[in-house]
């Protein structure tokens, strides 16, 4: 059934004309930036050339675009979960799906598989442009692999995020604004210049950017995964029992 509810939710995405305009913008804006992108390192490749040890195109090009993906994917994610189950509210649906015969676990599962397989077919778009560099030039593919990783688990964390706070609220702007007021603040969270060591380096274990950062210089680490995993499972968690407190209350 998870399945069956996730393949209903992409659908859903993909008749949805917002989604179709995200999809449309965020391409053009990647576009634009992975050709500016080239031809920076067009212009740094001859001064580079004799240079030991210097950076290639994976660092200059692929990385940075990488980035300005997952920031824009933040700013996007809202508008993308925000009617995940506000609308189910809105239209007095949820509480048929409430009171079908399915466990809480695989409605939220279903959802958020949904929303995150529309993430990640938009990832597959936009990371064609960078691979399509395969075609001049080589690729360091231990980054490439490491980046498009980090990014996936990016990705599912706001679908996480965005799929909870959907959950609280049957208006759909007011999951988006929360969505997005809790994104940014996990993604800023490590700019603290906050003097105390131990604090700071606990703002910088909960920035996403942070972690992030690591996979984009091809660096794989257990405890990066983890983060995100960890992360992803607290806001499941949260909204399965957010609709079980719903379904009781009726």
């Amino acid at each position: 059934m998870v399945f069956v509810i996730a393949s209903r939710e992409l659908r859903n995405l993909f008749l949805s004309p917002l989604a179709w305009a995200i999809m449309a913008v965020l391409q053009l804006i990647i576009a634009y930036l992975f050709l500016s992108q080239v031809d920076t390192y067009m212009v740094l490749q001859p001064r580079l050339a004799g240079v030991e040890g210097a950076p290639g195109v994976t660092d200059i090009v692929v990385a940075p675009l990488f980035q300005t993906i997952g920031f824009l994917f933040m700013l996007i994610a809202p508008a993308i979960t925000m009617r995940v189950f506000s609308d189910e509210k809105r239209n007095r649906t949820l509480s048929l799906l409430l009171s079908a015969p399915l466990s809480m676990s695989n409605i939220v599962l279903g959802k958020f598989l949904g929303v995150t397989l529309f993430f990640l077919l938009l990832l597959l778009m936009l990371a064609l442009m960078p691979l399509s560099l395969y075609a001049g030039t080589s690729l360091d593919g231990g980054k490439l692999a490491a980046g498009l990783l980090g990014l996936a688990l990016l990705l599912s964390s706001f679908a996480a995020i965005g799929v909870f706070m959907s959950s609280l609220t049957e208006q759909p702007v007011v999951a988006a604004i929360s969505t997005f007021g809790l994104l940014l603040l996990l993604w800023i969270i490590d700019w603290s210049g906050n003097s105390q060591q131990q604090v700071s380096g606990l703002f910088a274990y909960l920035s996403l950017q942070s972690h992030l950062g690591s996979f984009l210089k091809g660096l794989f680490s257990t405890s990066d995964v983890a983060y995100y995993l960890l992360l992803i499972l607290l806001f499941l968690v949260l909204s399965i029992r957010r609709l079980d407190q719903q379904r009781l209350t009726g």
